[in-house]
């Protein structure tokens, strides 16, 4: 079974170099297909990407950083876990939802999961989600939630407010309990990816992808605690209170 890791990039240069390790170290048994979309980066990361995995597709059997460069070590015949890349750009920055609908048109996994460029989360947490779609096989969705008591930094009340806000809204429309809608870590079988008619190039797409979700009443859907180690705007989070404005219009828009 192939694991599709959706990669949107923008401005991650610090970064995108220790999360390509991180997620290809993950799930070491299972192969993965490594589906990177810089969304046109001016901060250096789009001539990382393009020097670093411009020409490489793989199968590789080890993927690691070090001394800001990637190192791929090419696979066997009969190893198990290998990791390929696809890496996509955009001409013009377009946002997170254009750059997540890019790379989800190129993937071709049996499972797919959503994974930010930062390090805000962490990789390891997707055992468990995806245990309950490949393994048990009882869920066809799988939400993270950053409210279940794993390790989670404390930081803006308000954004804590207007996420609990959102979450809350898009229940009572969608007839749904998940706690935690703007999280990053949605990981979905391949038929549901098929299912999804997304238009989305902001924030928006994650209303947008769970308003769809839900909607589907024949989708089993499940939710587990994640771990969070969030950034302040001074080290690079980009979400701000217009987006959460915006959610709320998106939470209506797509349900009528």
């Amino acid at each position: 079974m192939l694991l599709s890791v959706l990669i949107p990039v923008y401005n991650e240069r610090d970064t995108i170099g220790r999360v390509i390790a991180a997620v290809s170290t993950v799930l070491p048994t299972v192969d993965k297909e490594i589906v990177l979309v810089d969304d046109a980066s001016i901060d250096g990361t789009t001539v990382f990407l393009r020097e670093t995995l411009g020409s490489a597709t793989g199968p590789y059997r080890s993927v690691r950083f070090r001394e800001d460069s990637l190192f791929l070590e090419p696979a066997g015949e009969t190893d198990p876990g290998t990791v390929r890349f696809h890496v996509g750009f955009h001409e013009s920055n377009r946002g997170k939802g254009a750059a997540v609908r890019t790379a989800m048109q190129a993937a071709t996994g049996d499972v797919l999961v959503i994974q930010d460029a930062d390090l805000e989360y962490d990789p390891k947490d997707w055992a468990q989600m995806y245990a309950l779609i490949a393994e048990k096989k009882v869920a066809d969705v799988v939400y993270g939630s950053r409210f279940y008591g794993r390790p989670h930094r404390s930081l803006f009340f308000h954004h804590f407010l207007a996420n609990k806000l959102i979450s809350f809204l898009f229940n009572l429309l969608y007839n749904q309990t998940l706690t935690d809608i703007e999280v990053c870590y949605k990981m979905f079988t391949r038929e549901v990816k098929e299912s999804l008619a997304l238009t989305a190039d902001d924030f928006g797409i994650e209303i947008e992808l769970s308003g769809q979700i839900a909607l589907n009443r024949k989708l089993r859907i499940y939710e587990v605690g994640i771990s969070y180690y969030g950034r302040t705007y001074q080290e690079g989070k980009k979400i701000n209170w217009k987006d959460g404005v915006k959610a709320l219009w998106y939470l209506v828009k797509y349900r009528f």
